[in-house]
């Protein structure tokens, strides 16, 4: 990989975003290579979380400006019902990620920078970092799905001022409005990504968590709760007799921690269906 990197320690990937020299402007490559990097993650058991962050003194600048006016052409005239955005194909892998997802900011996150966040589970900064979503200001609009993601983050009413104005927001008011769920100083923040994740996956069994995640994400816009009532059943059904779900009971009446066999790679049912399902997340080859 050229424009990221992905280490694995301690049950956790870390995926840094590594053009540090361009602050970590986004790049059709990158888009690539982060999917592939949540491909790698979703396959590995070993895995049990990821954070995204970023090298340098930024998290990511947004989009890389170095074709000059001619950045956001797609390409040919005639070709807008087959191109896809490549910050939305990075945020719909995301959102399918069988792993939680952290974001640590670590500095300046606009553009791209910061929607491609708005996926992750959560999302936690360095207490002087500051965010814009500057679409409107560059003539262009917003993208990686954001119009979907940021008004069931933030109220509605924060989401339009942002998007509209295209303005600067420090971290503060990202925090007081929900979009950070935390703050820290600069040296501590990827330590504190890491109790954040362990804290959420230690005592938890990999399948339950992967299910869980997208139980919350996708009901998230459900029409009504019996399509919540309908996956569950089929989630309780499924995983009530699976080993995990004895080890777990077992071990809690024995008084000692749990050690889950079952795999995230061989052993996630399907729960949603194709009555109840989109399609799978497929990535385009073409860019922005």
């Amino acid at each position: 990989m050229a424009d990221i990197r992905l280490d694995v320690s301690d049950a956790i990937a870390t995926i840094t975003l590594d053009r540090p020299q361009q602050l970590n402007a986004f790049t059709t490559a990158m888009g690539t290579e982060l999917i592939e990097a949540f491909d790698t993650c979703d396959r590995d058991d070993r895995v049990r979380a990821v954070i995204i962050t970023g090298a340098g003194r930024a998290f990511c600048a947004g989009a890389d400006l170095s074709a000059g006016a001619e950045t956001f052409v797609a390409g040919d005239a005639g070709a807008a019902e087959s191109f896809r955005d490549t910050g939305g194909e990075v945020v719909l892998r995301m959102f399918e990620s069988h792993k939680p997802v952290i974001a640590a900011v670590n500095g300046p996150a606009v553009g791209v920078g910061i929607t491609m966040t708005l996926a992750a589970d959560f999302r936690i900064a360095v207490d002087n970092a500051r965010i814009g979503f500057v679409f409107n200001r560059r003539g262009i609009v917003p993208e990686s799905c954001s119009s979907w993601f940021l008004p069931r983050l933030v109220p509605m009413q924060t989401a339009l001022d942002w998007v509209y104005s295209g303005r600067l927001v420090e971290a503060g008011e990202a925090l007081e409005a929900g979009l950070f769920s935390a703050l820290h100083p600069a040296d501590t923040l990827l330590d504190e990504a890491r109790a954040l994740a362990r804290r959420v996956t230690e005592h938890s069994a990999p399948v339950s968590v992967a299910l869980s995640r997208q139980m919350l994400w996708r009901n998230l816009g459900a029409d009504h709760p019996m399509i919540a009532h309908r996956i569950e059943s089929r989630g309780i059904y499924h995983r009530g007799a699976a080993a995990d779900a004895r080890e777990g009971v077992t071990a809690f009446l024995e008084k000692r921690p749990a050690r889950f066999p079952d795999s995230v790679e061989r052993d996630l049912p399907d729960i949603f269906g194709d009555d109840l399902a989109v399609p799978p997340f497929r990535p385009r080859n073409i860019g922005r």
